[in-house]
């Protein structure tokens, strides 16, 4: 009997090709001689005569050809740089080169454009020079044309990695330069910082191409804003507005910081107005703009209509607010920033968080620096800085002290910055003997001792009372000395009383700018100590002179998010009735304590003879009562003093600090003051 297999049954049979010797399944070599076969009308081969062997044998796979070694070589190079591009892309780049390492091991092998664009953008992310030569070494060495738009890559790579001498030349062998080429090597000279080679690139650039765009636009503004010259800029303003440009984002921001940095805010403030869509970047230009001119209160004001626009804020926002608090000595607005800072997801950003210590390592919250600070997950040099200066500040100078033994030991390397500011706490604590050793280290970290760093030391030994070490310092110096040694020399014959030195210190000074008030007001005291009046009359005359004269001593304080302001006398204030009989109250304590307001012999930068006959109502004096009156009696108060603060002032305060258990902050012209407990944190030498 014939057996015919139905179309179904064939089907059955090449999805399932294994051997059944249930089913009526012919061999797999029936199935590839397609099914026509089948439906034939010669005679058919009987069941019983398949057998199961033949079956069996039928079904045997066929065997997989081996690849050869040069097929398989191939494919791992290919897979190789698969990895490659894959790693760059998840901006993974030092594994990225690290694999380009293993092709150049393996020799001469074709790479294509793509993993080149990949090693390209790792070059860039990892700013890797090393990484730079490589790969363009084996692009050279493996024969690969490069077309333009890896030509402007290749470039790209060269000046993002500040290989800026290489750029030139491949630059001027390009055999087609369009206009990404000229944007590249002109913006790569902007950041050089060689603007008027920049300027004369633009030129070259604007006969070949007439029709540039915003970015190159942008640029160039960028160069008139590093030569701080407002002509070119504006000239480039008029031909972005002629080009239809004038209005992009880019050019907009550009322009502020032009203008800004020029010292124009006034059209910094109508090209910001004037934006059809204020970014982010746009905001913080023209906050930073008003931020460099001193105009601290409209930065903040500023800020608050970014906030009030819904605009998204960035961690250049918050760091640039929390400068401009540190400058107004606002702890309330220093505090909403923060908050901000941490709701905005930027909790951990090392900018805004070293931006928090120094804020509040000035301005008496040194804890709540040290908090910030061991909460950052990652530190550079200057976050360990503002940390030691702030406890420099405090006069703990001991900690300070053990954090920079700490940051050596983690192995931040110290720059000139750090030792400054570790022997400024040295000096502002006394610490004579590891102020010493600091210095003679930082040679062990090939950190060479500048001008500032020796005035640390006269002022280390002068505190010391070591004045003839102290005049050895400025005589061994390996540079002509500056005002600030002889400054700080001058500073420790007046409170050690050594007048000749003193007085030698001072003629020195004479002549050096810029000119200070403050040296010339320690040499009339100093003569004015020694009776020497026609000394002192001719210094006053010198005064007159030079035009320069004694402003009124003016002194801040910050309530409830309030800033007032007070001068010696000032009577002013809505609550002046309130203010002068809390002081007189205070004052009845103190002589209670054996104090006794008495005329000075001399004379600081901060009174003159019309203060002199106000002694009991300076104005550090008024605003401290006016503190006392206006917060509880657990909160501390911060005050800012335009002048230095004098001696009378400096022992009163020290006294009010005690009777009224509160901690009292002045920030003076000279140095950080914070009295607690009947102490200051200078040691009465300042």
């Amino acid at each position: 009997m014939d057996i015919t297999l139905s179309l179904e049954q064939i089907h059955n049979c090449y999805r399932f090709p294994r051997t059944l010797t249930d089913n009526k399944i012919f061999p797999e070599r029936s199935l590839l001689s397609g099914y026509s076969k089948f439906n034939s009308k010669k005679q058919r081969t009987p069941l019983s005569q398949i057998s199961c062997s033949s079956v069996e044998q039928g079904l045997r796979p066929r065997p997989i050809p081996k690849p050869s070694k040069k097929e398989t070589h191939v494919e791992e190079i290919l897979g190789l740089c698969g990895q490659i591009e894959k790693l760059a892309l998840c901006k993974r780049y030092k594994e990225a080169l690290e694999l380009f390492e293993i092709l150049e091991c393996e020799g001469d092998h074709d790479v294509g454009a793509s993993t080149y664009d990949a090693l390209v953008n790792a070059c860039i992310g990892s700013k890797s020079i090393r990484g730079v030569k490589r790969v363009f070494g084996y692009m050279i060495d493996s024969g690969f044309e490069l077309d333009q738009y890896m030509r402007n890559r290749v470039l790209l790579m060269h000046v993002k990695c500040g290989m800026m001498i290489d750029a030139r030349m491949l630059f001027d062998e390009m055999p087609e330069r369009n206009v990404v080429s000229w944007n590249t090597i002109i913006g790569g000279i902007v950041d050089s910082g060689d603007y008027l080679d920049a300027f004369r690139m633009f030129l070259q650039m604007w006969q070949e191409f007439s029709d540039v765009g915003s970015r190159t636009f942008s640029t160039m503004i960028r160069a008139s804003a590093g030569l701080e010259l407002i002509s070119p800029g504006r000239q480039l303003h008029c031909c972005a507005i002629k080009m239809g440009v004038g209005l992009d984002i880019f050019v907009s921001c550009a322009l502020i910081d032009m203008y800004s940095k020029c010292g124009n805010i006034e059209d910094a403030q109508c090209v910001f107005d004037v934006m059809p869509k204020k970014t982010t970047v746009g905001w913080n230009s023209i906050i930073a703009g008003y931020a460099l001119h001193g105009y601290s209160e409209e930065a903040l004001s500023m800020y608050y209509e970014m906030q009030d626009s819904g605009v998204k804020m960035d961690h250049f926002t918050f760091s640039m607010i929390i400068r401009v608090c540190t400058r107004l000595a606002s702890l309330e607005h220093a505090k909403q920033a923060h908050a901000g800072l941490v709701r905005h997801g930027f909790g951990l950003d090392i900018v805004a968080n070293t931006a928090l210590v120094d804020f509040y390592s000035k301005w008496g919250r040194i804890e709540d620096a040290r908090n910030v600070f061991e909460k950052m997950p990652k530190k550079n040099v200057i976050s360990w800085n503002a940390l030691i200066a702030g406890y420099g500040n405090h006069g703990r100078g001991t900690e300070a002290v053990e954090l920079f033994e700490r940051m050596v030991s983690e192995g931040m390397a110290p720059n000139h910055v750090t030792f400054l500011a570790v022997l400024s706490a040295c000096s502002y604590s006394g610490l004579l003997d590891s102020g010493k050793e600091i210095y003679r280290s930082m040679r062990d970290h090939k950190v060479k001792p500048r001008a500032m760093h020796y005035t640390c030391m006269i002022d280390l030994y002068g505190r010391e009372g070591m004045l003839d070490e102290a005049f050895n310092c400025i005589k061994d110096a390996p540079f002509e000395p500056t005002v600030n040694m002889w400054a700080a020399l001058l500073t420790a014959c007046r409170v050690h009383k050594n007048f000749v030195l003193g007085k030698f210190a001072a003629e020195k000074i004479y002549g050096m700018g810029p000119e200070k008030l403050s040296n010339y007001v320690v040499l009339l005291n100093i003569y004015n100590s020694a009776g020497k009046r026609e000394e002192a009359a001719a210094v006053l005359q010198s005064l007159k002179r030079k035009g320069l004269r004694m402003l009124p001593a003016c002194t801040w304080i910050d309530i409830k998010k309030q800033q007032h302001a007070f001068l010696s006398g000032d009577k002013c204030h809505a609550q002046t009735k309130a203010i002068y009989e809390k002081l007189d109250e205070l004052m009845l304590k103190l002589s209670d304590l054996g104090y006794f307001p008495q005329r000075r012999k001399s004379l600081l930068p901060d009174v003159d003879e019309q203060e002199e006959r106000m002694l009991s109502y300076h104005s550090e004096k008024l605003a401290i009562s006016f503190g006392l009156i206006n917060t509880s009696h657990s909160t501390a108060l911060h005050l800012v003093q335009s002048h230095r603060v004098c001696n009378d002032c400096h022992d009163v305060i020290k006294l009010i600090a005690m009777v009224t258990e509160r901690e009292i902050v002045i920030r003076d012209a000279s140095r950080f003051h914070r009295f607690k407990d009947g102490k200051c944190t200078c040691g009465d030498y300042w």
